[in-house]
């Protein structure tokens, strides 16, 4: 039976860690070959499974020196049926490897979790196109499209989904609404363009409010993530209840536009220790806000200085 998934910690009070970019430290700083920046493909080998499992444990040292809560995502933010066709998985693969997923990360919860530390086991989905492109979808074919990946883990431990990079509106209700319809708790992220504005021009105020209303409030949480805090800080209100809704930032470690990082073919790690400053700054100002990692380019040095800035230390419990 899930742990968490009828009352999520992260819901009520404390705060969490969650990692940093997956794909591009697999990529640029292991030397891993993620075909389609897909890192699931790395649950069908012993040794795949050996670096996924190095790469969360300096992030979940992180979170039990600082004595607090953390989300375990899983590395399924591809493994949906465009994407999985692409890799050679049809549907039953894919619904094997979503569930292996959960699995995977059970045992590393199992060695990890404390009592100041609670591991909150997380589906992670990803748009069915790219990430840094318009999605076209209705809501009402997202639905559909999504709805295998959540039912997946809805068969699993996964305490809950959430869906990251998100740029199109639509996508979100029809995930949220998806969601939903499995009894999965569902947590959305979307991710902006330098100006703070999703791909189109919609403002976050608009989509969360649209989302929210279409889907009578249906995701637990929002979140931003695959931007840099100075794409998006001015662009939210104090005090105002669309803003009460973002729970979690998941911040790229470069200032770029997602066209130049698109292009790149050196990682741009930014200033981790400038990272924690804005990351301060966000809490200080927007103290909803609870859930902190990185995204594109961050590691766990980046999150080791988010937690420096923002986090007390706490005497370990094992």
């Amino acid at each position: 039976m899930p742990k968490y998934r009828h009352h999520l910690p992260q819901r009520q009070s404390g705060m969490f860690l969650t990692d940093g970019g997956m794909e591009t430290t697999l990529i640029f700083l292991d030397g891993i070959d993620l075909p389609h920046f897909a890192s699931f493909v790395l649950l069908d080998t012993p040794e795949g499974r050996a670096a996924l499992k190095a790469y969360y444990q300096p992030y979940l040292t992180i979170a039990r020196d600082h004595g607090v809560g953390f989300v375990l995502d899983s590395p399924t933010w591809r493994a949906n049926p465009d994407w999985g066709a692409r890799l050679g998985y049809d549907a039953d693969a894919l619904r094997a490897i979503n569930i292996a997923s959960i699995g995977f990360l059970q045992e590393i919860r199992g060695e990890w979790e404390t009592p100041k530390t609670p591991c909150v086991i997380s589906g992670a989905i990803g748009p069915r196109g790219d990430g840094y492109k318009a999605g076209n979808m209705e809501a009402a074919e997202a639905e559909t499209y999504h709805r295998l990946q959540i039912a997946a883990f809805s068969e699993t431990e996964a305490d809950m989904v959430t869906a990251f990079t998100l740029s199109s509106v639509n996508e979100a209700i029809g995930i949220a609404r998806a969601a939903r319809a499995c009894n999965m708790p569902c947590a959305l992220s979307f991710t902006v363009e330098t100006d703070g504005r999703l791909i189109g021009g919609m403002t976050l105020r608009e989509a969360i409010e649209i989302v929210d209303h279409e889907t009578q409030g249906a995701s637990e949480y929002y979140m931003v993530n695959c931007a840099h805090p100075t794409h998006f800080e001015n662009m939210l209100e104090p005090d105002r209840p669309w803003v009460q809704r973002i729970r979690g930032i998941r911040a790229n470690a470069s200032t770029k536009s997602h066209a130049e990082l698109d292009e790149s073919e050196t990682l741009d790690i930014g200033d981790p220790d400038d990272l924690g400053k804005r990351y301060r700054a966000l809490r200080q100002s927007f103290p909803a806000i609870r859930i902190l990692g990185g995204c594109c380019g961050t590691d766990h040095r980046h999150v080791a200085a988010i937690g420096a800035a923002c986090l007390p230390f706490a005497a370990v419990e094992v």
